[in-house]
């Protein structure tokens, strides 16, 4: 497998086409100068060992060159061997409600931003823990399947919004169910089950879902998010409205979630602005006791930039050879 540390420097690589379309755009400029000049078949007459060809062929080497040399800076690496890595540490999945009531603005800039703006800042934090993402409204579905490429997660992360889910509704216990059905067959121990969501329960009994995941020894913890006063949720441009005409207001039902975390053995936090919850129920886990998770991974890798510069070298250096006068074809 072909990968590159630098990519960044391959957006050199645009220049490439432009290097020939500049070219010929100079070498239209020039002639248009010949012709302000004199007649241009007396100046070519003038300069009778001026070649264009070899205009052109010292710039797809020197075009050659540079893209050698782009590729180069990217530093290729092509993967060595597969070894199988073992790391030790706990599994947490991610329960995140996309429902529309998570678009309330008492967070800034909403409720589901702010989530997942948190979630994104414990995946830097973590280290050899494993992590996945369910999504729910009012049904629910693995984002992610548990993994410690956390680099992923956050990819997975950053696409995620309210239409995520066609179903609407706030469906708790589906989620629960689902995260303890996604677990690896590695794990036995230390597992647990975040569920950040405003407790708006609309669809099942997401106590009788923690209960049942704590009986297959999983940690259960919730992170309400929203205000006890309640908030009105914006829907394109104007406000989300019942069948009468009256604006909706989402209000944080900390009682079921504090309900279902004491059935799931584990802890409810009420989300600030500043401290989002995530860090004290983190540090909890770092109590679990560690389990072992093998993984196939490619250990080292080999670096092939200095073939690319060498090519690039040995391009340049016959472009400066080449000159800009014609052959004198002579025999003897």
């Amino acid at each position: 497998m072909l990968i590159f540390a630098n990519h960044q420097y391959l957006n050199l690589l645009f220049l490439v086409p432009l290097l020939p379309v500049l070219y010929a755009l100079m070498l239209h400029l020039r002639r248009r100068r010949i012709m302000r000049f004199g007649d241009e078949a007396l100046v070519k007459q003038l300069m009778p060992s001026w070649s264009r060809a070899k205009g052109w062929v010292r710039l797809v080497l020197f075009d050659l060159a540079f893209a050698f040399f782009v590729i180069g800076l990217a530093r290729p690496q092509i993967g060595a061997k597969l070894q199988e890595h073992e790391t030790r540490g706990a599994e947490i999945m991610i329960c995140l409600d996309v429902s529309n009531s998570m678009l309330a603005k008492d967070y800034s800039p909403n409720r589901l931003e702010r989530a997942k703006l948190a979630i994104s800042r414990i995946t830097d934090k973590l280290q050899d823990d494993r992590i996945g993402l369910i999504i729910f409204a009012g049904s629910s579905f693995v984002q992610l399947p548990i993994t410690s490429d956390y680099v992923s997660a956050k990819m997975f992360l950053s696409s995620i919004s309210t239409e995520s889910v066609p179903v609407q509704g706030t469906a708790i216990g589906d989620a629960i169910l689902t995260a303890a059905r996604s677990f690896s067959a590695q794990s036995e121990k230390s597992r647990a089950i975040i569920v950040i969501t405003d407790g708006e329960n609309h669809e099942d009994d997401p106590v009788d879902a923690a209960r049942q995941a704590a009986e297959m020894g999983i940690r259960i913890y919730t992170i309400g998010v929203g205000s006890l006063r309640g908030e009105p949720i914006p829907i394109d441009g104007d406000l989300m409205k019942d069948k009468d005409g009256n604006i909706v207001v989402t209000r944080l039902d900390e009682g079921t979630l504090q309900k279902v975390a004491e059935a799931g053995g584990g802890a409810y936090v009420h989300a600030g602005n500043e401290e989002f919850g995530l860090n004290p129920i983190i540090n909890d886990l770092k109590n679990l006791e560690a389990e072992r998770f093998n993984s196939v991974v490619f250990e080292e890798y080999d670096e092939q930039y200095m073939y690319f510069f060498a090519v690039a070298l040995v391009l340049l250096v016959i472009e400066m050879l080449i000159g800009q006068r014609r052959w004198k074809r002579r025999m003897f």
